[in-house]
């Protein structure tokens, strides 16, 4: 087994190169490949490294088993949890149930594991199946190209009652009704009408999905990299130049702030979580909403 630079004994990723193409896999299928902070940490290792080896062209992203990821782990410290023991006074460091300030910079911290990736030299393809949900899409959308399943479901929840994506990408992928009409709602779209609007590039049939995302970074993976590097680099220098990085620490901030909001929606979920736990605190968010699920009429919409 080849000994790696940055990757040491990953616990919650499977790592493969062959071909030109680093295949970097979620690998917490039991939790639906829910982000914790050690999840964040070792895929954060896992780009490094790709962007690193000199035989990868070209990174592809994936969830194990039927998800690509359900979101955070809200049991994990970005829910005010922890799921390792710590060998230090935690209080004498700051923690997101602190102040305001502390909250964002906790934040930052987890932020600057995931935005890594537009930040590679090297593209990124993003594989969705199953749920790709909160955390999932940004996760997703910090990638260069997104290809889904028809049937996978696309959508940020937690814009109901806990706050709004820390990491913002939605306005680059499909623009700024579908985003706003997204997010106010805290719908999900499925992977086909995804592909519809924009905010994937294409979708397939579930049992074809694996072989056109392969066969996408196979194509990529035949062009050199620094070639690669170059695409990759100029245009998104040009959404440099739209504010799209420079707005993600804005929308971290305005996240934070929604941390703070008193309103009945967020306090009633904060309630239900220290009461009932998370799944009927989430089962009595999202039902005012009913299925919640886009459908898009004019598009003929599945």
């Amino acid at each position: 087994m080849m000994s790696y630079k940055w990757l040491k004994s990953a616990e919650t990723i499977s790592f493969e190169v062959a071909d030109h193409v680093a295949r970097i896999t979620l690998n917490r299928p039991e939790k639906r490949n829910a982000l914790s902070l050690l999840t964040l940490q070792e895929l954060n290792q896992a780009m490094l490294e790709a962007d690193d080896l000199k035989q990868v062209h070209v990174i592809l992203l994936s969830g194990a088993g039927k998800d690509f990821c359900a979101g955070y782990d809200l049991n994990d410290s970005y829910g005010g949890g922890a799921d390792t023991a710590n060998a230090y006074d935690p209080a004498l460091y700051r923690s997101r149930s602190g102040t305001l300030d502390d909250d964002i910079w906790t934040m930052e911290r987890q932020q600057d594991l995931s935005l890594v990736i537009p930040n590679l030299h090297k593209p990124v393809i993003a594989k969705i199946q199953g749920n790709c949900l909160a955390g999932g899409t940004d996760l997703a959308f910090s990638c260069d190209i997104v290809m889904a399943a028809d049937n996978a479901k696309i959508g940020f929840p937690a814009a109901r009652a806990n706050g709004t994506p820390p990491s913002n990408l939605w306005l680059y992928h499909c623009g700024p009704q579908w985003a706003k009409r997204m997010l106010f709602t805290g719908d999900t779209i499925s992977g086909l009408d995804a592909a519809r609007i924009g905010l994937v590039l294409e979708s397939y049939p579930a049992d074809e999905v694996d072989f056109e995302a392969g066969e996408m970074a196979r194509r990529i993976a035949a062009v050199d990299a620094e070639i690669l590097a170059t695409h990759k680099r100029v245009i998104n220098a040009q959404l440099e130049l739209m504010g799209a990085m420079s707005s993600q620490r804005m929308a971290l901030e305005l996240d934070a702030r929604a941390h703070l909001s008193v309103g009945p929606r967020r306090s009633k979920f904060r309630k239900d979580m220290a009461e009932l736990g998370l799944k009927d605190a989430l089962k009595n968010r999202d039902e005012p909403f009913g299925d919640g699920k886009v459908k898009l009429r004019a598009r003929g919409g599945a």
